[in-house]
């Protein structure tokens, strides 16, 4: 028994690569004319160059003009992208490219090429080219989905529960009553046979248990660790009895003592389980977020939230940790003249950023009244993530779904952990 071994990412990566997935699945072409090129990791590039060029070669042949200048021009631009590579990224490399219409819809004719690189969360293993009326995007979404599940069993003499913990959320599975009789037998009985009877039912109940068990823990959810909670020495007398298969006996991470089994007993496993689980992204983002909440009610001066003041404490370099969900969906909008170079900057939901956009470009600089503004625009995490660079503090993005991610919104979905108390001044 031990720490499970959980392969760690970086959460903003990860928010990135998602976000940028979801955009594209809802992305189409017209016709055959959108690229994904996956890259498997040790593949030459040159040979994946060679591969593109023919199909250049190929693409000669589609009838639509419109249509083969946009995979032409498309399998050019990757073709760039890639001759800007010495070697095949570590894990490989993904690619889509292809033409889409502007910002803001437009009539055919008007598509832009655009060109989209992602570091896989994992080692790619197999080579793709696909041209098609939209991006595959399946590859990489699989990818993401978590596959550190970790099994729960929460079990007395009474009932049991079955519980995963996958992702961001705990999940319960199902429970059962035992139907063994209580300790104390009824008049007419000998003890012995009471005992014996007893003994009997807790058999065929641990045999129960040990078939349900195989059944959510190997055959649906194949799980990496079991950890077995419940009051009282029900869960050693099932654990030391060999009811268990010999894999899932073997996936024992830890026992828990717990005021309860069943549905219950699953939830308290997990909350008393964080120093097994220390790894585990749902366990340290509960951690984050408690922390966070025991400065804030403390009063130490270490817990803030409030975009604007968490901004402001970030670029003086007071921020240790910036906690945000990833449900936040906001972006901030540059408008910069170029005549004056007055920045003005506003942070919008992400539906209004481009009628926000039109609004500063049809509008006069309030510092100069230049109409000749250029507009830029940026993902909040993305531009969190870069003050924290330049100031050495951290962003950790968490699920806005889970439990703990519901608790940050109610501080409007980001708050933050900073080194000191700008606030303290020694006396």
């Amino acid at each position: 028994m031990g720490k499970i071994k959980i392969e760690k990412h970086d959460s903003v990566k990860l928010y990135k690569i998602r976000k940028t997935l979801n955009e594209l699945s809802q992305k189409t072409g017209h016709g055959t004319e959108l690229i994904s090129v996956y890259i498997p990791k040790g593949k030459q590039l040159h040979e994946v160059i060679t591969i593109l060029k023919e199909e250049q070669g190929t693409a000669d042949n589609i009838k639509s003009d419109l249509t083969r200048t946009h995979v032409v021009d498309s399998l050019g631009k990757v073709i760039q992208r890639l001759k800007l590579y010495k070697k095949t990224p570590d894990r490989g490399l993904v690619i889509f490219c292809g033409a889409l219409p502007p910002e803001g819809g437009g009539p055919i004719g008007t598509e832009v090429i655009n060109v989209y690189e992602l570091d896989p969360p994992k080692d790619l293993k197999t080579f793709l080219y696909r041209c098609d009326d939209h991006f595959h995007v399946d590859v990489l979404k699989k990818m993401l989905k978590d596959e550190n599940l970790i099994g729960f069993l929460a079990i007395d003499a009474k009932d049991t529960g079955w519980g995963i913990l996958h992702g961001d959320k705990i999940e319960v599975l199902g429970e059962t009553g035992s139907g063994v009789a209580g300790k104390h037998r009824q008049g007419g009985q000998s003890a012995k046979r009471f005992q014996k009877l007893r003994e009997m039912e807790l058999t065929h109940y641990f045999n129960r248990v040990a078939h349900t068990t195989r059944e959510y823990f190997i055959d649906i959810y194949p799980v990496k660790g079991i950890i077995i909670s419940g009051p009282g020495p029900t869960k050693e007398d099932f654990i030391n009895g060999g009811y268990l298969e010999y894999r899932l006996q073997e996936m024992i991470i830890d026992t828990i003592d717990s005021a309860y089994s069943g549905a219950e007993g699953i939830r308290e496993a997990f909350d008393k389980s964080g120093d097994i689980l220390s790894g585990f992204r749902m366990v340290e983002e509960k951690q984050i977020v408690e922390n966070l909440f025991k400065h804030i009610n403390s009063h130490t001066g270490l817990g803030v939230y409030g975009l604007k003041e968490i901004i402001k404490l970030l670029m003086n370099k007071v921020v240790d940790t910036v906690i945000i969900t990833d449900d936040t969906d906001l972006n901030r909008i540059e408008a910069k003249c170029k005549r004056c170079q007055h920045i003005q900057e506003e942070i919008v939901e992400r539906p209004n950023v481009i009628p926000r956009k039109t609004d500063l470009l049809n509008s006069p600089c309030p510092n100069c009244k230049s109409m000749d503004l250029e507009i830029a625009e940026q993902d909040l995490v993305d531009y969190l993530a870069l003050i924290s660079d330049k100031t050495g503090s951290k962003v950790e993005v968490i699920s806005g779904k889970a439990e703990h991610g519901v608790m940050l919104s109610s501080l409007g979905k980001i708050g933050a952990i900073l080194r000191y108390n700008p606030g303290y001044s020694a006396s």
